[in-house]
């Protein structure tokens, strides 16, 4: 199959969907590559290193649409992205479905398959396919450091001539790959941690990166079958803000990655619980994009109320676009091999992979996916 790449053209975005290296892998496997011209660059990888590697460079993106069988997309396609994209070709990128459920029908309208990698199922061979984890991973390690950058004090314990300064007190609210990669980020640079996950089963996994698990005994099941977390109800979200309200007075940064696939971010501070903040402490928000954890969140701005500074950060990955690239570009790569052959899309319906993150087919909706 012939694979395109497209310099992404959304404000801010640095990423580019395949490097040398993914170029190389999909080569070697008896497919081809087309780069736009400049594809690269915001990323630091110019288009030479991209010819080096066997892909060819095409300076015009009509052009490119033409030659390619698949498009291949860092942003997540909306609807009226997918709209614009050629009749007849297949895409793959991040789609969300589950929270717009009328792409899959643009895409049918257009008969083009398309492939969602946001569904990819939380299985043991899938995890090196899993684009969201290495984008969490960034996200999480970026977030400590915007901490650090805001905050009016250090994170490490010093020792100086002037005496002994404390250590920063951190929490973290979701312990998914961004809260643990958070986590694991402030304990290297010196910070006390502590976390909240609604999942019993990650209690191991925050205190093996030296951190304290803060616990809320509930009668519900909290995880769902492919590890998230659930939506909770009013009673167990009751108990759980008044255990968070006496934990955030404590706190001087909070970083809160809390999500819930395919629903708006629970909400987890509320103004008062900011309010009671120490003074000069900070929140960064991970899910300023799908609403907040905090009440008092905006999306790409920086918030300052009563002493405390609220950060809503979006697209933290592409603030380290060479990493985030090789880290996107190997994931997708992987799938592409997962989810083809030599004459094509396998078209496996046996394998979970393929029908999960499978959302339309030769124009068709896929009716086979799970879609909750």
């Amino acid at each position: 199959m012939q694979f395109a790449v497209f310099k992404e053209d959304i404000q801010g975005e640095t990423r580019v969907a395949a490097v040398p290296d993914s170029v190389k892998l999909l080569l070697k496997n008896k497919h081809s590559v087309l780069i736009q011209s400049g594809a690269g660059l915001a990323a630091s990888i110019p288009d030479a290193e991209f010819q080096a590697a066997g892909a060819r460079i095409v300076p015009e993106a009509g052009e490119l649409a033409a030659m390619a069988d698949c498009i291949l997309r860092v942003r997540p396609v909306s609807t009226d992205d997918a709209g614009q994209l050629p009749e007849g070709k297949a895409v793959i990128g991040f789609l969300a479905p589950l929270r717009q459920p009328a792409i899959a029908q643009v895409l049918a309208r257009r008969r083009m398959t398309s492939f969602s990698l946001d569904a990819i199922p939380r299985i043991s061979r899938a995890q090196s396919m899993d684009t969201l984890s290495s984008m969490a991973t960034i996200a999480g390690y970026r977030a400590v450091l915007l901490a650090a950058e805001h905050l009016p004090k250090f994170l490490p314990m010093l020792t100086t001539a002037a005496g002994t300064i404390r250590p920063a007190q951190g929490l973290v609210l979701g312990a998914g790959v961004a809260g643990l990669q958070a986590i694991a980020t402030a304990r290297r640079l010196g910070a006390v941690m502590e976390a909240f996950d609604v999942r019993p089963a990650v209690k191991e996994q925050v205190k093996s990166l030296g951190a304290a698990f803060i616990e809320i005994a509930a009668t519900e099941n909290l995880e769902d079958k492919g590890g998230y977390a659930r939506q909770v109800s009013a009673e167990t979200l009751a108990r759980q803000q008044s255990l968070l309200h006496e934990r955030a007075k404590l706190a001087d940064f909070i970083i809160s990655t809390a999500q819930v696939p395919g629903k708006p971010a629970p909400r987890l501070l509320t103004r008062q619980m900011v309010e009671d903040m120490k003074p000069g402490s900070v929140v960064v928000d991970l899910a300023a994009e799908s609403g907040g954890n905090c009440e008092l969140t905006q999306a790409g701005q920086i918030v300052r109320h009563h002493g405390v500074t609220i950060l809503g950060p979006i697209n933290l990955p592409a603030t380290l676009p060479l990493d985030a690239s090789r880290m996107f570009a190997r994931n997708l790569a992987t799938f592409i091999l997962e989810i083809t052959n030599e004459k094509g899309f396998s078209m496996d319906w046996n394998n979970e992979i393929f029908t999960e993150t499978c959302v339309t087919i030769n124009g068709a909706v896929n009716e086979k996916r799970r879609t909750s």
